[in-house]
């Protein structure tokens, strides 16, 4: 891999709290990047969804606040009725109008995390009914971030798995059970690359 990445940013609507479970309880404990997740969801819809996901991940998952700074090994999931955006290390809530008909809008969340990580985020789309999104982890790949797709055909609802592969040509077309692992493995990629650069830091500052 050209770049270490520092975010997994993660887009899905119909069928996606089934395909979330199964996507968070397949990262390990200590799972060492931040994950973003927009799920479409009515500004009505009851809460507890965070509580819900948690159940099922070996990282906390709650909603971000305005401001917050973005942390390593954290799940977080946008608030119901507002846009979650990435500026310069925290997020950002936004009421401007509804993307695509959505508000938190997958393309909001992947254009913003495109243009402050660049190369260095993943973005993932999974199950949908609609096409936000698509733009979104179009925007990722053109700024040299790493695209995963869940395979249309493991999908509880295949449009937008469908409508992004043919907008954004991804890097990987995978079945759900199969993106967890990958992100893994992107993962201890990224943490090796870190702690020998540590190391070598280390090593520099005892003259060896």
């Amino acid at each position: 891999m050209g770049s270490e990445f520092e975010i997994v940013v993660v887009g899905t609507s119909t069928g996606g709290l089934k395909a979330l479970q199964v996507l968070l309880s397949s990262l390990p404990v200590g799972f060492p990047l931040p994950i973003v997740i927009v799920q479409h969801r009515g500004k009505d819809s009851g809460s507890g969804l965070c509580e819900f996901l948690s159940q099922s991940s070996n990282m906390a998952v709650t909603e971000p606040e305005d401001k917050e700074p973005v942390r390593r090994g954290h799940a977080y999931l946008a608030p119901r009725d507002y846009h979650l955006l990435i500026e310069n290390g925290s997020f950002a809530l936004s009421t401007d109008p509804a993307v695509g008909f959505a508000r938190p809008s997958i393309d909001v969340l992947f254009e913003s995390a495109g243009d402050e990580y660049q190369a260095r985020v993943i973005g993932v789309i999974l199950t949908g009914a609609n096409r936000d999104g698509a733009r979104g982890l179009a925007a990722i790949k053109s700024r040299g971030g790493l695209t995963l797709v869940e395979d249309p055909d493991s999908a509880a609802c295949r449009e937008l798995p469908q409508i992004t592969i043919a907008v954004t040509k991804p890097d990987w077309v995978l079945p759900l059970a199969e993106i967890g692992p990958l992100l893994n493995e992107l993962s201890e990629v990224t943490s090796c690359r870190v702690a020998g650069r540590e190391l070598l830091q280390v090593g520099m500052e005892h003259g060896n």
